[in-house]
This record gives C-alpha cells, structure tokens and sequence, in this order.
C-alpha cells in the first residue's frame, strides 16, 4: 500500500513536471524564437532600406559629378563646395567630399572637417571602385551611424575622392526597439495564453489524482475498505475503480487473516496451557533421570515461547477488530518500569547481560495508564533488546521528562543495531528485519507494542544509537486529555 501511495503521489508530481517541460517550455522556446526571428527580420529590413537609400543617393550624386565635371582637381573642389553649400537635407543626413588619402575636404557638418577617416567603407571604395557601406559608431561622440562611401572616378578611370553620406541610426534603432517590443508583448500575451489554457486543463487532471493520492494514504494507513467516490468517466475513472476494488479486497483478505489468527490463537491456547502445566508438573519429578530432566526443560521453554506468540497474536487480534481495551488509573510510572526490570532482570543474568537503569525524575511521578499493558511493553522491550543485542552483553534503561511534558523512557541495546532502510518498517505486522531473521518470534511484537503506546497518546519512536546498538524511545503524556478517549475504560 505504501507503494501505491508513493506511485500515485509520484504520478502527480511527474505529471506536473511533464505539462511544464513539454507544454510550457515548448511554448517558450517557439514564442522566444518567432521573437528573436521577428527582430532579426525588422532589424534587417530597416537597416537594409536605409542603406539603399544611402547608396542610391551617393551613386546618383556621383554620376552628376562624374558627368559634369571637369577633370582638374581645383574644379572638383569647387563643385564640391557649391554642391555642399547647397545640400538641403543636412538635418538628417551630413554629406563628406574626401580626398583619396582619406582626409575629409569638406563636410556639411563643421565638426567633421579636416579630420583623417578610419572608416573601412572610405577605403573599400578607394580600392575597389564601387559603393561600399558601413555601420559603427562615429569616434568623437559614440553615436551609432551608417554611411554610404562613392569613389569619384573620371574618364581617365582616377579615383579623384569618394562622397560619403552619413545618417544616425538613433530613429532606426527606436523603430526597431518598437516593433520588437510589440513582438515581445505579442509572445507574452501568447504565452501566458497557452500557460492558463494548459493550468486549466493540467489542474482538471491533477486535482482528482490528488484526491486519489489522499484516498491512498488513508488505505494505505489501514483504512481497508473505503471507496473513493468516482465522478469521472475517463482513465482516471478506470484508475479510481481498481483502487477501489483493490481497498475492497484488501480489507476482506485482511477480514479473513484476522479470523484466522484470531481462531488459530483460540485453539492452540488450550493445548498449549495443557503443555505447559504438565511440563511444570514434570520437572519436579525427582525419579527423572537428567535427560529427561532435561528434554522436559526444553519442551517446558518452547511451549512458553509458543505461549507468548499465541498472546501476542490475539492481542493484535484484538486491536486489529476493535476489541482492545485499556484500564485507565494513575500509575507510578517509574515504579511500574522498575518492577519490570526487576522481573526481567534474572533472566538477563542468565544470559550474562548486564541491566544499567538510570532515573532522572521525582519517584512519585504518576500518569494516567493502564499498568498491565505498560509492563507488557517494556518486558516486550527488554526482550528484544535481549534477543538482538546480546553480543553487546548490556543494556541501558532510562526515564526522564521532556520540555513538553512528556514521560521519556528509553531502552537501548549494544548489539549490531538494524539497517536504516529498514527502520521505518519493523512497526510493521509480521515484518522480520534482515538481523532477526535468524530469531524466532511472530514479527507482530512491536506492532503490539506501538499500538499500545499510540492508545496511551504517546510515541514509539526506533532509532539506531549513537556508536553502536539499537534504541527505543517511548514518550507517554502526563495529561488525561492527551490519551486515546475511544479505547479506554475507567
């Protein structure tokens, strides 16, 4: 069952996550490429139609000259200077007359003249004899610029200079920045679009898996049996009525199991006490011989073994059909734990294991509890502790107080400890951890031990010790208002 919450969890999660990769990024991807394409488009067209109209201008400003003209270099200039001096669109465009060693003769803007030119399409045009233009940035303020170079070519094929038109980029570059932020606001608009689209639709389908996931975990908690209502009339329909189905025999195979323990426990008690009284019977025979002595000792061991498990068995019985009580008074907790110490502390001897017990609070602590099922615990404990951690031959018992008000006990042991991945699960019923598989026992005293604890409002809490060996920790409330109210009797 566990497996089946964390798959249908999982199934949740991985469907968020496969909406988000192949939905939302997709979508993100082709809207930021339609953008980037888009802007590289609007980039090229406008830069492209000013850069005709630079060229078309200087090829037609040349072909004037090169027409009219005449040869000498004084009369270029002086062309060159009326032509200037006359130039209507100076506000937009400033227009260069260069000499073929690239100094700027005369410009249509003061600042520019006299100075020397770097600008590669001055001298592309001196070299090859065709128009040649250029972007970049004008060296004595930055600003962005293209200009158009036209070499000024005579009959007798002399580059004599090269006109040159310049315009900023500074409109151009807003224009595109306009359109491409309409296009990035356009993208926007369409991803946020095909976001609420696909939340809608994402959220119809996660919404009831999250449901479902709910619905498990109350299964796989122990509520065998609980329908979850089905409303849906596609896969996740077909997936609620196999859930369905599934709890509905989980909880009869279960139903059945209990009754079968139940009535197993039941008839093997009989013979078992009848065992058991005639092995003590026996034992005290003086005619036996030491074999027999003995085997009657082992019979007289095994049937009490057997006897515990068949008490353990109807115990969990009884808490699995809801025939498990508690008799509720105030308990002198730190003598109840001491008195199972002292019953259990013989048998540890035997097996040379040492008990250290340490009290950290007032003798006269007394909580509301049911002293039998509190001592079953602890002996439940002690034994275990005794069982898997004999090789570390002591044990430590504590009590104290916690901050919050609870009792805390604890049992550790200095044997190999249990392996981690394996913790969360020796609560289980009938689970045997991989240390204890070579012990015997029904797997189903913990289990016991947990639901006790749980009807008291208290906590089992297993851990591996610092160092070496295993620790219990059990915390009981000192208040009556924090037990268990349906399955105690006053």
């Amino acid at each position: 069952m566990a497996a089946l919450k964390g798959l249908i969890a999982g199934f949740a999660g991985a469907l968020r996550q496969k909406w988000l990769r192949m939905t939302v990024f997709a979508v993100l991807g082709v809207v930021a490429g339609a953008v980037f394409l888009f802007s590289l488009i609007i980039h090229n067209h406008y830069y492209s139609t000013v850069r005709t109209g630079l060229e078309a201008k200087a090829r037609t400003a040349t072909d004037f000259f090169a027409n009219f003209v005449s040869r000498s270099y004084a009369d270029y200039y002086n062309s060159a200077f009326r032509y200037t001096e006359t130039f209507r669109e100076a506000d937009r465009l400033e227009l260069q007359f260069i000499t073929s060693d690239g100094s700027i003769m005369i410009s249509s803007s003061t600042i520019t003249s006299g100075t020397t030119l770097e600008s590669p399409d001055v001298w592309r045009a001196i070299e090859s004899r065709q128009i040649s233009s250029w972007v970049g940035r004008r060296g004595t303020t930055g600003e962005r610029i293209m200009a158009a170079s036209a070499p000024m070519i005579y009959a007798d094929g002399e580059v004599v200079g090269v006109m040159r038109y310049i315009t900023s980029l500074q409109r151009v570059d807003r224009q595109v920045m306009v359109n491409v932020s309409i296009a990035v606001g356009i993208g926007l608009i369409v991803l946020l679009f095909v976001f609420s689209i696909n939340l809608i639709f994402v959220r119809s389908v996660i919404k009831p898996v999250s449901e479902i996931t709910k619905m498990s975990k109350r299964i796989a908690e122990g509520s065998y049996g609980i329908q979850i209502l089905n409303s849906y009339q596609d896969e996740i329909g077909e997936m609620v009525d196999s859930i369905n189905e599934m709890s509905q025999k989980i909880a009869q195979t279960d139903k059945i199991q209990a009754e079968f323990i139940s009535s197993v426990s039941h008839e093997l008690r009989t013979p078992l006490t009848a065992i058991t009284g005639w092995a003590e019977t026996l034992i005290y025979n003086e005619q036996l011989d030491s074999e027999a002595h003995r085997g009657i000792s082992i019979m007289l061991k095994e049937a009490t073994r057997l006897t515990k498990m068949v008490e353990e068995m109807l115990e969990f019985s009884r808490i699995e059909d809801g025939r498990f009580t508690l008799n509720i008074e105030m308990v002198d907790i730190a003598a109840e734990l001491e008195d199972a110490i002292f019953a259990y502390r013989e048998l540890l001897h035997k097996d040379e294991l040492e008990f250290a017990y340490t009290m950290n609070i007032d003798e006269s602590m007394n909580i509301p509890a049911d002293p039998n099922r509190l001592k079953q615990v602890f002996l439940n404990l002690f034994d275990n502790a005794a069982k898997y951690g004999r090789e570390g031959k002591r044990i430590d018992v504590s009590i104290s107080m916690t901050v919050d008000d609870y009792i805390c006990i604890m049992i550790r042991d200095y044997g190999p400890g249990v392996p981690e991945d394996e913790i969360d699960s020796i609560k289980q019923k009938f689970f045997k951890g991989s240390n204890s598989l070579k012990e015997r026992g029904s797997g189903i005293g913990l289990a016991v031990c947990d639901e006790i604890i749980k009807f008291h409002g208290g906590k089992l809490e297993l851990s591996n010790a610092d160092g070496e060996g295993f620790l219990v920790t059990i915390l009981l409330p000192i208040n009556s208002e924090m037990n268990t109210p349906q399955l105690i009797l006053t």
